[in-house]
């Protein structure tokens, strides 16, 4: 930087998004004529065969169309908090429309929270692999993130006396993201339990349970974190983006669970900041409240077909060298173990060079813990069976090719 550029704040600077930035050298290749094979983004939509349900876009056209696009509320459409509390309701705690709050998408939900509750020092203990703005956002505020293992031969169970030793004073939010993403673990009742039992002892923490991927639980035991706890409190965070698929919508939320009355403070905090930006987007608040309160029907082959898929992708990794992976409990990723010596501590050069030679976009694992994501990539499986068999193909070849040359450099 020259002596006369204009300064940018270090913090921003220092923020990495794994997902979006290798998008950046397929962009590339893009506008040379290559088509890139992606499977690095969980975006729904991108995917053929899984759009929005047509009764949640008409809601949302509606609203325009008849003119309900202007500010709403800066809490949310009181009739779409009404169907979220009663929705949670079902899941197990007692949420009231006063503890829900709508946002644009669970990005700003975050940086809501943070923003509310996090001062210079404090720390946030997220699982390690987690998603990227669980360790981007809290530097923003003079914060800092910590993580804690999630067991990468277990199926990425969560490790609880990792957890419980690094708790301290300054740890102000315990993070549960469940089903995880990237790893699709889904953590058990009694794990959720056990994270609650440790928050306990500590009372300026709260637990955040994003449970955004909930309705793609394929074990059966998922459960909601609020549920569980009649001591901690608990931020639940949802929204349209996955299981309603409906992502470019950036329609989220965050619940209070309070159950000991402890959050006057940080609830005041947090209105006040809800109220300084506005809004949420009126008109998709309109789509979403359609997918809460209609017919819920198409869930359940959506939710076949994305097993189906995730199944083939198993039924592949196995039958390739070089390449292992715990079978997710949930969501629609896999995070895949590179066993080749040559990857296993280069996954981000691994992703660049497959993107080159064979036009396959994944995520590099270290892009979601520098530590406990090393030697690993994210693959999303929501593309058609046709489109992950050919991905395969590809990184199958690319593989083997590397192998081979690797072999060759060895002998000589």
């Amino acid at each position: 930087m020259s002596q006369d550029d204009v300064k940018a704040a270090s913090r921003a600077l220092s923020i990495e998004y794994a997902i979006r930035d290798v998008v950046v050298p397929a962009t590339v290749l893009e506008s040379h004529g290559h088509d890139i094979l992606k499977l690095n983004i969980g975006d729904p939509i991108a995917y053929p065969g899984l759009p929005t349900p047509d009764h949640m876009v008409d809601a949302y056209a509606n609203a325009v169309r008849e003119g309900r696009n202007g500010y709403s509320p800066s809490y949310g459409i009181p009739a779409l908090r009404d169907a979220i509390a009663a929705d949670e309701r079902e899941k197990g705690w007692p949420a009231t429309s006063d503890d829900i709050y709508v946002c644009h998408g669970v990005t700003e939900a975050l940086q809501i929270l943070f923003a509310g509750v996090l001062e210079e020092g404090d720390v946030v203990l997220a699982p390690g692999p987690h998603y990227p703005p669980y360790m981007a956002y809290p530097q923003m505020y003079g914060a800092h993130t910590t993580e804690y293992r999630l067991d990468p031969n277990d199926g990425w169970r969560i490790d609880l006396a990792d957890l419980e030793s690094k708790m301290n004073d300054s740890v102000r939010f315990v993070v549960l993201i469940n089903p995880n993403n990237p790893t699709g673990n889904v953590a058990t009742p009694e794990e959720v339990d056990a994270v609650l039992r440790i928050v306990e002892d500590w009372p300026q923490c709260m637990v955040i349970a994003d449970e955004i991927y909930d309705g793609l639980d394929f074990t059966g035991h998922h459960v909601s974190v609020a549920s569980r706890s009649d001591r901690v409190p608990v931020v639940t965070l949802n929204g349209v983006s996955k299981v309603y698929f409906a992502p470019g919508w950036r329609i989220g939320w965050f619940g209070l669970h309070d159950p000991q009355n402890r959050l006057g403070s940080v609830r005041e905090a947090l209105e006040r900041l809800l109220r300084s930006r506005l809004c949420a987007s009126t008109p998709a608040q309109q789509g979403y409240l359609a997918g809460l309160t209609g017919d819920r029907s198409w869930m359940g082959p959506y939710a076949e077909r994305v097993k189906l898929q995730r199944q083939r992708c198993l039924d592949r990794i196995e039958g390739i060298e070089g390449m292992e992976v715990e079978a997710p409990g949930g969501a629609f990723y896999m995070f895949v173990r590179l066993t080749d010596p040559a990857w296993v501590a280069n996954d981000k050069q691994f992703v660049l060079d497959l993107l080159h030679e064979e036009h396959v976009l994944l995520v590099h694992g270290s892009g979601f813990s520098p530590e406990r994501g090393r030697g690993h990539v994210r693959l999303v499986y929501l593309a058609d069976v046709e489109v992950l068999d050919e991905g395969f193909d590809r990184i199958e070849r690319f593989l083997k090719r590397h192998r081979s040359r690797s072999k060759t450099e060895m002998d000589s």
